[in-house]
């Protein structure tokens, strides 16, 4: 009789694990990925002092209670989309944009200036494009620094848009403080060092009635998901992209411009990025100040790394992401949790995330093998 082979399917030492696709579809991962940290942050905020059932209450309300805690989630989830939408094109050409943060900055920067040059009475239907598109201007500009050092001179472009992020912050703030550029007229000792508020014609229209603050961005950010979509999937331009991520050189030999698509791919992550700052200036209070963009760009690499290439799970992660900050700031007020809670479940939440899909794909492979 033969003994039964310990790598044998049949053998009792050598379960088998099986997950149907739905678990392992980067959105069902996100979700329950999402689930688990907030279970965490529940736990945390027990540990603070804070009741379960209150600290749980208080992150609901934040997320999901009322029409306004809906619209600024679906508001953030936006600008992250817009970044994480950026990064999967610029990653489809084999580059890593780690520069939302400053392009996002630049982006402002020019959104807010072709937002105060508007003449008075300009209708939004105009006025809001003109700010977008001087956005991705601005962004697809910064970016293309980066784009230009790499393709010219081989300068490894994780460094230049890393280190481009710092000198677009500190461009935010030397806008704001002069007047010769944006500040707003000094009046007073009181008067803060921001842009004056952009006309009404360049300002986001509300799209979720008097009680949400939902903007117009939401709208443009699902239109720019769902064509970068369709564009990288179906048509030549995104075929192109992708050979030129997979191999430069082949696709070289084969005859496409491969310097002019990475710098196409890493100016078009800038733009989007871009149309993200513009759009933050362009929503309440509507002005450019320091720090406005609260490291979005930072958190829009995070989900657009998470996504793994997946315009779908760029979605998923970006609503993940908008509601789980809103949530945990009424966490903060509601509750009285402390403000570093939130911050460690956002971490918990990305470790969660790469370690699953590490996990799905690790499986799939071994599964493969026997």
């Amino acid at each position: 009789m033969t003994p039964t082979s310990p790598t044998s399917p049949t053998s009792p030492t050598s379960p088998t694990i099986s997950m149907s696709p739905m678990v392992r579809h980067p959105l069902s991962v996100a979700v329950l990925a999402a689930l688990a940290a907030a279970g965490v942050g529940v736990a945390l905020a027990a540990a603070a002092g804070t009741g379960p059932v209150a600290a749980w209450s208080a992150l609901a309300e934040g997320m999901f209670g009322t029409p306004y805690a809906v619209g600024s989630s679906l508001n953030s989830a936006a600008v992250l989309a817009l970044i994480a939408t950026g990064f999967t094109v610029a990653h489809r050409a084999g580059l890593v944009n780690v520069g939302g943060e400053g392009q996002l900055s630049a982006g402002g920067v020019t959104g807010a200036a072709a937002g105060l040059a508007l003449p008075a009475g300009v209708p939004a239907a105009l006025g809001v494009p003109v700010v977008l598109l001087a956005g991705f201007a601005g962004g697809a500009a910064w970016a293309g620094i980066a784009a230009w050092l790499h393709t010219r001179r081989g300068t490894s472009e994780v460094i230049t848009t890393l280190l481009l992020n710092f000198i677009g912050i500190g461009l935010v703030s030397v806008c704001v403080h002069e007047q010769a550029l944006l500040r707003q007229p000094v009046t007073s000792s009181e008067t803060l060092p921001q842009s004056a508020p952009l006309p009404t014609g360049g300002q986001l229209p509300l799209i979720g009635g008097p009680e949400s603050p939902a903007t117009a961005l939401v709208v443009v950010a699902a239109l720019v998901t769902a064509v970068t979509a369709v564009v990288l999937r179906h048509t030549a331009t995104g075929l192109s992209l992708t050979a030129a991520g997979h191999s430069g050189a082949a696709s070289a030999r084969l005859g496409l411009p491969v310097n002019r698509l990475k710098a196409g791919g890493l100016m078009t992550a800038g733009g989007l990025a871009g149309v993200a700052g513009a759009g933050l200036v362009a929503t309440a209070p509507f002005v450019l100040a320091e720090h406005f963009s609260s490291g979005y760009g930072f958190t829009g690499l995070v989900v657009g790394l998470l996504a793994r290439g997946s315009l779908t799970a760029v979605a998923a992660v970006a609503l993940l992401f908008g509601f789980l900050t809103n949530g945990g700031l009424n966490l903060q007020l509601a509750a009285h949790v402390p403000a570093a809670t939130v911050q460690i479940v956002q971490s918990v939440l990305v470790l969660f995330i790469a370690a699953a899909m590490l996990w799905t794909r690790t499986n799939s492979t071994s599964r493969s093998a026997r």
